[in-house]
């Protein structure tokens, strides 16, 4: 099977060739680095043309062109010798370095060294002259300052990869973190949204219904009453919250939000829509005062009991109970449970999912459902809002 080789890439291409012309020109002017060798001027081309070509290999096999160039270049010894191939050493290997493997990167300057050093002392020793550190010092030139050369290039190229590896980590962090803000802001205005009108529009659609069936003036006239205030509220409602989404100023007056005192008029709307509702609100003046997002989903998820109650429970009482213990609020809403006798408004879900949404984001807990009771069966919708959104165990 023939041996595939890579493409060379066009730098290398260009070097090869540009020293391959050099050393011809250095051997055409008759340049000699080294005098009195075996072999004539001649021979100094074959260790050339060698290591030319492994510069096309500087790349894609870095560590066989070193071994090949080390071995050229050892035989450009016993030749005059030729400048460029010299030349072309020290780039196969400041390139063994900088594209060889990681544990090569780190051996190699470490090998050079060592071999600078045993040059260095051999000679010296052989020699015993001073001038026997020069080739000490070739011998580092060629070989020790490509490799050290090479170690500081692939350091910062490393370096620069992991910092644009970062930064494109941080990148795709906070484009995950948009995201999941922008769901969740779109979740919570949707709850917002369905709490704020759903009840309204729940009490025009029963009325109106009301008033299409039964031909009496009297009951068309109060149901129409009941429609034009529930069209009033449910339009301030939506223009409030149209209000909300377009200014995004940040010195925009925050707009109030419902709190708990306000339940006395959420109770007497519900009670000119047709519910027959009680308010149990244990909480002495004494207790402290509720954290406003605690407020807002106690708010809303007896708002929204209120209004699934209208749509969908028996004729009977609606009772909506409020309890502080010492750590959480409860909030309590049970309605008759079974098929309504008047008209209904069809249902999504939605509410169900927004009340339990409201209370999972507190840390809290959310139940709903039928159950038995002394009166019959009930539908009760039971939440747990801890004080302290920190608390995370006050309902286990």
């Amino acid at each position: 099977m023939a041996l595939s080789l890579p493409r060379p890439h066009r730098v290398d291409v260009q070097i090869a060739v540009g020293s391959v012309l050099a050393g011809l020109a250095w051997w055409g002017l008759g340049l000699q680095m080294q005098a009195d060798r075996l072999l004539g001027g001649t021979w100094a081309l074959i260790p050339l043309f060698v290591l030319s070509g492994l510069e096309l290999l500087r790349r894609s096999r870095p560590q066989f062109a070193l071994v090949v160039g080390t071995l050229a270049l050892v035989a450009d010894q016993f030749t005059a010798g030729n400048l460029a191939s010299a030349m072309m050493f020290t780039d196969i290997m400041y390139a063994a370095v900088v594209y060889g493997t990681p544990a090569a990167a780190r051996r190699i300057p470490v090998t050079t060294g060592l071999i600078t050093v045993a040059v260095t002392l051999g000679f010296l020793a052989w020699f015993r002259e001073p001038e026997a550190i020069l080739i000490g010092v070739v011998t580092g030139v060629v070989s020790f300052g490509p490799a050290t050369t090479g170690v500081l290039v692939r350091n910062h190229r490393e370096a620069a990869d992991a910092a644009r590896l970062r930064a494109e980590q941080t990148a795709l962090l906070a484009e995950m973190d948009r995201v999941q803000a922008v769901t969740a802001e779109r979740a919570r205005m949707a709850r917002e949204l369905h709490d704020m009108v759903a009840n309204h529009l729940s009490a025009i659609a029963i009325h109106s219904t009301a008033a299409l069936s039964l031909d009496d003036p009297q009951t068309s006239k109060d149901a129409l009453a009941v429609i034009r205030e529930n069209s009033v509220e449910g339009l301030a409602e939506m223009r409030r919250l149209i209000g909300i989404l377009r200014d995004s100023s940040d010195d925009r007056e925050p707009a109030a939000a419902p709190t708990l005192d306000g339940l006395g008029a959420l109770i007497g709307n519900a009670r000119t829509n047709g519910l027959d509702v009680t308010l149990d609100d244990t909480r002495a003046p004494e207790d402290d005062k509720l954290p406003a997002p605690v407020e807002l989903a106690a708010y809303r998820i007896v708002q929204e009991s209120l209004t699934n109650a209208l749509k969908h429970a028996s004729p009977g009482r609606v009772t909506v109970a409020l309890a502080q213990e010492p750590r959480a609020l409860t909030v309590r809403v049970t309605s008759p449970y079974g098929d309504p006798s008047g008209p209904r408004a069809p249902g999504s879900g939605a509410g169900l999912v927004g009340m339990r949404e409201r209370t999972e984001l507190l840390g809290g807990t959310f139940e709903s459902g039928p159950e038995s009771s002394p009166d019959g069966k009930v539908w009760i919708v039971y939440a747990t809002l801890p004080v302290d959104p920190a608390d995370k165990e006050v309902t286990e």
